[in-house]
């Protein structure tokens, strides 16, 4: 990865046009050939960018340009669309190059499958007197997160989700009503278990008489938060 500090203008040309008039600014030029350009502002985000395929080529500034201050020229060229950056360098504050090697990626904390296994492990944070019958319990339509039997013999379908909405609420009485086909199931009920449920999901869980029980993920896993775990 080159990481450049430049004075630069900036021109986009392609499917739309764009310009960023001369400042200073960080230029990423990543090893899969992609470039970024940063300000000092704006969050994350990059004021322009030419995303890969694409090839850069480090041009001399024509008379014109060089006569105005342009000192060096970088054209990138996306390979399918043809659309082109082109970076007016009239300055480098800082040039330097880095090799990070191999990224082993973003690795998410408190996901669904984390929340699942530990919920399947704590089973009475649902409720007390239960046991869980399986993960990931097969049906036609894909699997339920939990399936639990209560003391008197009843099942429990739990579907897990890390912000629960609407759709959470839907995808779980789809299940209910196909395993209460099911006379090895009867009676069954679910619980809609999430770090976060939405109003609306909880009125529309309230009148399909599913209950719903708020995950606290930093308490599950042994971190104290104060946070009430059922609601």
């Amino acid at each position: 990865m080159r990481l450049v500090i430049a004075r630069c203008s900036v021109d986009y040309s392609g499917r739309l046009n764009a310009h960023l008039p001369l400042a200073t600014r960080l230029l990423v030029h990543k090893g899969d050939g992609s470039l970024l350009v940063h300000s000092d502002g704006g969050s994350y985000k990059p004021l322009n960018w030419m995303s890969p395929p694409c090839t850069l080529t480090v041009e001399v500034p024509d008379e014109e340009s060089a006569s105005a201050g342009v000192v060096e020229q970088w054209r990138v060229t996306h390979a399918k669309s043809g659309d082109a950056l082109l970076v007016r360098i009239y300055e480098i504050v800082h040039d330097s190059s880095h090799e990070l090697g191999v990224d082993p990626g973003l690795q998410k904390d408190g996901v669904e499958a984390d929340l699942q296994r530990l919920l399947a492990e704590q089973v009475d944070v649902i409720g007390d007197g239960l046991t869980l019958v399986r993960r990931e319990y097969p049906t036609a339509i894909g699997p339920v997160d939990l399936l639990l039997r209560d003391a008197a013999g009843g099942t429990i379908a739990v579907e897990v989700k890390r912000r629960g909405d609407i759709d959470g609420v839907e995808q779980l009485t789809r299940y209910l009503e196909l395993l209460g086909r099911d006379p090895h199931l009867t009676p069954i009920t679910g619980v809609f278990a999430a770090q976060e449920i939405k109003p609306q999901a909880r009125v529309l869980a309230a009148d399909r008489g599913i209950r719903c029980v708020t995950l606290d993920y930093e308490g599950m896993k042994g971190i104290e938060s104060g946070a009430p775990r059922l609601f």
